[in-house]
């Protein structure tokens, strides 16, 4: 963050060169040149460069509000929160004003008099870009107060007259007045509070009970809205999504290496989870996402691989602290962890009662068969599976540590293969490792050349 500009009154800032710019006009500034630079103006976005940015871009070139569509966990309210980014870092208000005004453009009555009276001695204060931007979750029992205003029976109750613009308590949208005001979940808001927006979205200016105020605001009004909501539970009335300049559907990522990186990006991992487990769980979410047995139109959020890889990071990070291990590093037994806690956050087809777990288990089997076949095809696995000859067998489990997994190996008679597996997968540690082998001898056992029996206390292969 840069220091905050030194200048401290309306004189000292029109001295200083500063140039007043209307708050789509600066995003628009700031946005082409980022573009023209090559510096990406949506940090932390992926899987959405060939689709959804174009559209926002253009949207807000054209200066249009915007209404991002979408299901449960695709990123809209992140998105959202990166358009502060394109403020001006540092933006010169009136001081103490409940509008923000710009010391160029007074809007109030108390600002305009303030102005009149100080002239170049006016005070200025300075805003950060990040208190520009404000977010509001939309809940029925949002009021017009809230995001409007109302009367102030405390400022009545000191002697103003109730016709005096002073009473007034300003809602949540014209204190985001030169900013950027965020509604999430659209729908949820009640019609008629719906149409006190829509004065604020055409002619900028509010509206509160008998008042005459001609408050010409400059915010840019964007939302968010599941278009399962939008159908169902509640919707978004036709004069206000009219207002909207721009409506974009959002989308789960269409590439494999972008799940991932939103895993990474998000995850908050307690424990070293490696990549090859995160892949596993990307697989898992895209199968479900795909599956028929799956209710598609409430959606599979990202937050379910998310919460996946921080439950398998948490299970090693227990394994490692009851059993003494050194580095805590999840493997492929830690998977059946997750899919126990995650159960809740699908919702299948009504025909589907009761067959919930198996729909689980099976896309998780062939979420990790497909990474198998990905990561090691061309190795040969065939010393495993013959030094798995009915007298030896290999024991995993969540409370299995590494070493004793390696060490519990059978031996392959000079072969290279456990090495190989290793750095197939990058493995460094015995913990990778172990994670390694143990995605080898799963990936045996899904194509059926040796068995398998688990119980709550451990696995064995053989």
């Amino acid at each position: 963050m840069s220091e905050r500009p030194e200048i401290y009154t309306v004189g000292e800032l029109r001295a200083s060169g500063h140039v007043q710019k209307d708050l789509r006009r600066e995003i628009r500034d700031n946005l082409l040149a980022a573009l023209a630079a090559g510096r990406d103006p949506w940090p932390g976005m992926f899987g959405f460069n060939r689709t959804v940015l174009p559209q926002l871009e253009r949207a807000l070139l054209a200066g249009h509000d915007v209404v991002l569509l979408g299901e449960r966990g695709q990123g809209k309210t992140r998105l959202l929160r990166t358009l502060a980014g394109l403020l001006d870092e540092w933006s010169p208000v009136i001081e103490d004003s409940e509008l923000n005004e710009h010391p160029y453009e007074p809007i109030t009555e108390h600002s305009r008099a303030l102005a009149l009276t100080e002239g170049d001695r006016l005070r200025v204060a300075w805003r950060h870009r990040s208190e520009r931007y404000v977010e509001k979750l939309a809940t029925p029992d949002t009021s017009v107060a809230d995001l409007i205003g109302d009367v102030d029976p405390m400022r009545v109750a000191e002697g103003r007259r109730l016709g005096d613009p002073e009473t007034i308590h300003y809602g949540l949208i014209p204190r985001s007045n030169r900013g950027i005001i965020a509604i999430n979940e659209l729908p949820d808001l009640a019609e008629r509070i719906q149409v006190s927006m829509l004065n604020v979205m055409e002619e900028r200016d509010i509206q509160i009970r008998g008042y005459v105020l001609r408050l010409p605001l400059d915010v840019l009004v964007v939302a968010s809205a599941n278009p399962e909501d939008y159908t169902n539970r509640g919707r978004i009335i036709t004069p206000l999504r009219d207002r909207f300049g721009a409506e974009i559907r959002t989308h789960y990522p269409i590439e494999l290496e972008d799940e991932v990186a939103v895993i990474e990006q998000e995850g908050h991992l307690v424990a070293a989870v490696p990549p090859v487990i995160l892949e596993i769980l990307a697989r898992y979410t895209r199968a479900l996402r795909e599956s028929p047995a799956v209710n598609q139109t409430s959606g599979v959020s990202a937050r379910f691989a998310i919460a996946g890889a921080e439950t398998v990071a948490a299970a090693a990070l227990r394994r490692a602290s009851v059993r003494g291990e050194d580095n805590a590093v999840a493997r492929i037994i830690d998977l059946e962890a997750a899919v126990d806690v995650l159960a809740g956050k699908i919702e299948f087809e009504s025909g589907e009662e009761g067959r919930e777990q198996d729909i689980l288990d099976h896309l998780l089997r062939m979420a990790t068969a497909e990474t198998v076949r990905a990561h090691l095809h061309g190795i040969d696995l065939g010393p495993l599976v013959s030094a798995l000859d009915g007298s030896s067998t290999v024991t995993t489990g969540q409370l299995v540590t590494a070493r004793e997994f390696l060490e519990g190996l059978p031996s392959l008679n000079g072969s290279r293969l456990y090495d190989e597996v290793g750095e197939r997968l990058g493995a460094e540690n015995d913990g990778q490792r172990a994670a390694a082998v143990e995605l080898a001898l799963e990936g045996l056992y899904l194509a059926r050349r040796i068995s398998k029996d688990s119980d709550d206390e451990e696995t064995i292969y053989g």
